[in-house]
């Protein structure tokens, strides 16, 4: 039984973006034992996906803020020993950062990744006792299966499955349809005018839909109750895990979202998605492989309501 780790740490849009080569492995590698490092806040995706058999929680993000506390080194070491408990036949990382060429390095196996220019961090591929060369242009989900294949000996020529289960009902107190509007991105040129979203929700509204707006901090909540102010029927739930989030997006009639990993993993779950893109190019990153998923906008260009609501037509 071959064993295979990727290490794809963060962020969530990363983490969905390499499903499809974890879906890849399982089906040209005959009885693949497939383990994920990824980042604790983004442990419960790889889990999701049935080829995935051990998922490794790693805590760079919190531990770099407690460099001084010895709790912090007691979980490194048995983060550590957790990784070097066995053998691997295979460690692929797809990060291409030195901080993941580090993670892994501790693992025990032969170690791919990104050669030096292919890597976002061209460091990290003095770390890898294999380096593979990946055409930086093609998009993040194809660079992530191109790498997979390259170092695990098959042709990444199949179609891009992302593999997701995400079983059980919506964690939503209403059986009215609803759409989910992904109004939080991480940087502020990432957003949608605030008076377009409202008037997308006055349309949707209009056609029978509840309005849900997830939000995952108090500064993104209280724009979600901005916009959904003057909609009396539209839903701020309250903070959810990622497996929950899965459930409230695969119930969805549709989804509309910037820039945002929830975007790309509303568009891996097959739900009809559109992505709005004001502030990032969504040639290399934007909703990829999903066929009801279509990417609107581009640096400087946000599209208008009345083209979010043609395309929503076109693929509902």
């Amino acid at each position: 039984m071959p064993r295979i780790l990727f290490v794809k740490t963060s962020s969530l849009g990363d983490v969905v973006h390499n499903l499809p080569a974890v879906s890849d492995a399982a089906r040209c590698v005959p009885d693949a034992a497939i383990d994920w490092v990824v980042e604790e806040a983004f442990a419960e995706l790889p889990a999701l996906h049935p080829a995935v058999a051990r998922v490794i929680p790693v805590a760079i993000r919190r531990w770099r803020r407690a460099l001084a506390r010895p709790r912090t080194w007691t979980e490194v070491a048995a983060f550590a020993r957790a990784l070097r408990a066995g053998r691997y036949d295979h460690v692929v990382d797809t990060q291409g950062l030195l901080k993941s060429a580090l993670l892994a390095r501790l693992a025990r196996g032969a170690h791919h990744g990104f050669d030096r220019g292919s890597a976002r961090e061209p460091i990290a591929a003095r770390l890898y006792d294999t380096g593979h060369a990946v055409p930086g242009a093609l998009h993040a989900v194809e660079r992530n299966r191109r790498l997979a294949a390259a170092a695990l000996g098959y042709r990444a020529d199949g179609a891009c499955e992302y593999g997701l289960r995400a079983t059980g009902e919506p964690p939503l107190a209403t059986t009215q349809p609803y759409a989910v509007l992904l109004t939080m991105t991480s940087r502020a040129g990432k957003l949608w005018p605030e008076a377009h979203w409202r008037a997308l929700a006055a349309t949707l509204g209009a056609r029978g839909l509840a309005l849900v707006l997830p939000s995952g901090s108090e500064e993104e909540r209280a724009r979600c109750e901005r916009i959904a102010g003057p909609f009396p029927g539209a839903i701020c739930p309250p903070r959810m895990g990622i497996s929950a989030l899965a459930r409230l997006l695969s119930g969805a009639r549709f989804v509309v979202g910037v820039d945002t990993g929830l975007a790309h993993l509303a568009a891996a779950l097959g739900v009809p998605t559109i992505g709005i893109f004001c502030g990032s190019d969504p040639v290399r990153t934007g909703l990829y492989g999903a066929p009801r998923a279509r990417n609107l906008g581009a640096p400087g260009a946000p599209p208008e309501p009345s083209q979010v609501l043609a395309a929503l037509e076109a693929i509902s």
